[in-house]
């Protein structure tokens, strides 16, 4: 039986990767985050569940004794407007990973797996809309998101160079705004397919016709389906190559684009009131998977608007239910 660790298991993406490690029953998960078990978005009763700051190095030895596999998951993160008045906060997840890599080697794990972001790319390849997708090598030089994007890109190097020095095998996969069902859709922290969709349904069961937008709405960036991503990172993991994979989507829109196919899948108009004094980020964000597709064969199934159709559904049923909200509205330390 494989032992199998998954850090920020509480969170989005670590509650959908449990979710299907948890059918098989090949596999004794490990799931570990720092949220009190009650406020992570998905838990299993057959997975060993911990609330636990891997930030502190005794809590890492600890949770991968005799792990075989760890898939590192867990940061301090949000959109964007977290990410940009939370720096300090955000470059914190360094020891995370730092304390994760230095006690794989204690404890003699066989294979690491760490969770990067867009975030890292250079800003200067990111000021025009609808940009061509970025490449793995353009990362560098390097230029990443203030805070956020140094420590993923920072991080990064640490594996590298963990496999380089002590022969950890180490995979790291690159993220482009990952959305879906059973995550946060408010309270600060969401990303901008879950927060669009809440805004216009609650617009539609308010019958109100004006909706707030950061920026001018002409900002793009392409958006993976929870589900493709699941697929694209166990494809990374289970491959022989140590190298940086992007995982994402190569559908790039403008936030207007896709505020017309939420109201389209709502059957609802409304007006933009855009807020040009809030965060944006880049001006322009998309994936290459050329590499991705070359190496290891993955490519997303999903479409934007497949996977939007989905999360606005659990979005409606969530609000109109009112069942759990707090879960999803509030803390997102994943």
């Amino acid at each position: 039986m494989k032992k199998i660790l998954i850090c920020g298991a509480g969170g989005f993406i670590g509650g959908h990767l449990a979710s299907k490690f948890i059918k098989d029953k090949n596999i004794q998960l490990i799931c570990v985050d720092i949220k009190p078990i009650e406020y992570w978005f998905q838990n299993f009763d057959d997975a060993e569940n911990y609330s636990l700051d891997l930030k502190d190095y005794n809590n890492t030895i600890k949770v991968t004794e005799g792990v075989d596999d760890i898939f590192n998951l867990a940061c301090n993160m949000g959109g964007m407007g977290f990410i940009e008045n939370n720096k300090a906060e955000c470059m914190l997840s360094v020891l995370i990973n730092t304390n994760l890599l230095r006690a794989a080697i204690k404890n003699k794990c066989a294979k690491y797996l760490f969770s990067s972001s867009a975030c890292v790319y250079n800003g200067s390849k990111q000021n025009e809309t609808f940009i061509p997708g970025l490449k793995e090598t353009d990362a560098y030089p390097a230029e990443p998101e203030d805070g956020y994007g140094w420590e993923k890109l920072f991080s990064e190097r640490m594996c590298r160079h963990f496999t380089e020095d002590f022969g950890l095998e180490t995979r790291v996969v690159r993220f482009h705004n990952i959305y879906g069902p059973i995550g946060t859709f408010d309270g600060g922290r969401e990303k901008a397919p879950a927060a669009l969709c809440r805004k216009i349904i609650k617009a539609k069961n308010e019958s109100s016709k004006v909706i707030d937008v950061w920026g001018d709405g002409k900002q793009t960036r392409s958006f993976l389906y929870i589900d493709d991503c699941i697929d694209g990172m166990l494809k990374v993991f289970n491959s022989d190559s140590s190298e940086v994979f992007n995982i994402g989507s190569e559908e790039q829109v403008s936030i207007n684009q896709m505020i017309d196919i939420i109201e389209n899948i709502t059957q609802y108009k409304v007006d933009k009131n855009y807020q040009l004094d809030k965060p944006l980020g880049v001006r322009g964000r998309s994936s290459d998977n050329s590499y991705v597709t070359e190496k290891i064969g993955w490519k997303p199934k999903s479409t934007l608007k497949e996977g939007l159709m989905k999360t606005h559904q659990w979005i409606g049923q969530q609000i109109n239910s009112g069942a759990n909200i707090d879960k999803f509205c509030k803390s997102n330390i994943e």
